[in-house]
């Protein structure tokens, strides 16, 4: 069975989509993409954070979505979390290696949106002119 980027490539009429169970990557790439999911890794890749370091470094991001986020890719195997028995309470996170993988093929999707958004705007604005006219 050919293999895609995203997993084994399949008969879509022969095996059809039941959610989570039959496509495990997926939800892991929904996680390591998710608006929250793709800051944190990236902000990781440059050292550990404490919960509050982190929520500043990434900015407008709230201590529950922040809080699941980090557990969701701690459950993945993708964020390691470090709690010392210190008073009071100390809590690192860190990337785990099979974070720090993730979080450079992020990172490289970031840096090309960063590069190409002139390109984007272009389009964006082509389209939005063309719409306006119909």
């Amino acid at each position: 069975m050919p293999v895609s980027a995203v997993g084994p490539v399949t008969d879509k009429a022969a095996t059809p989509d039941t959610g989570e169970a039959m496509c495990p990557h997926r939800l892991v790439l929904e996680h390591v993409t998710s608006r929250w999911g793709v800051l944190v890794l990236i902000e990781l890749l440059d050292r550990p954070y404490r919960f509050s370091e982190l929520r500043r470094a990434i900015g407008r991001v709230s201590e529950k979505m922040l809080t699941q986020t980090l557990q969701t890719l701690e459950r993945d195997g993708l964020v390691h979390r470090d709690a010392k028995p210190v008073i009071p309470p100390r809590v690192d996170y860190s990337l785990t290696d099979l974070g720090r993988e993730a979080a450079e093929q992020v990172r490289g999707l970031a840096e090309w949106t960063a590069r190409r958004m002139a390109a984007v705007q272009e389009a964006r604005d082509v389209y939005d002119a063309t719409k306006n006219q119909a």
